[in-house]
């Protein structure tokens, strides 16, 4: 079998990942009824979708505010050498941050741009001083403090 690319998804696969975006303890046989498919066919493309890597997993969901995790702040930061090894190093350190909920390598003005959760600024200044300021080869950083959550998605809306 080759390896299934987006290209390869017809509307009964496309229903899939869009219910399981919004419902991923859904059994099978409600998943069939929703997409128009007995159980037998959805079975078999959910293990496809799976094994072609389109579905990687299945987690909960949890509301940050209810957890005291509302403070959000999105940091530019710009590195002191953006060969590969020093990209790789930032990129190994950053993924062991568990207040970093995002790291995207950004072409621009900058160089990496980081969405962090926190419970409030004096955490988040804590996590800036010791965490994100002591990253390999951080030069320097900017930070922006979101006021509100306007819209945030879910893969599944756009599937």
């Amino acid at each position: 079998m080759g390896q299934t690319d987006h290209s390869d998804l017809d509307r009964f696969d496309r229903a899939i990942l869009r219910v399981l975006a919004s419902d991923g303890r859904i059994s099978v046989t409600d998943l069939a009824r929703e997409i128009g498919l007995s159980k037998s066919p959805t079975q078999a493309r959910l293990r496809r979708l799976e094994k072609a890597g389109i579905i990687t997993g299945y987690r909960a969901f949890f509301d940050p505010i209810r957890l005291g995790l509302d403070h959000v702040s999105f940091v530019e930061v710009r590195l002191d050498n953006t060969r590969e090894s020093a990209l790789a190093a930032f990129n190994a350190a950053v993924a062991k941050i568990p207040e970093i909920e995002q790291a995207h390598l950004i072409a621009g003005s900058f160089d990496y741009l980081l969405k962090v959760r926190t419970q409030d600024m004096t955490e988040y200044r804590r996590v800036l001083a010791e965490a994100i300021s002591t990253l390999p080869h951080v030069a320097s950083t900017s930070t922006y403090v979101a006021m509100q959550a306007v819209k945030e998605t879910v893969l599944g809306d756009v599937i």
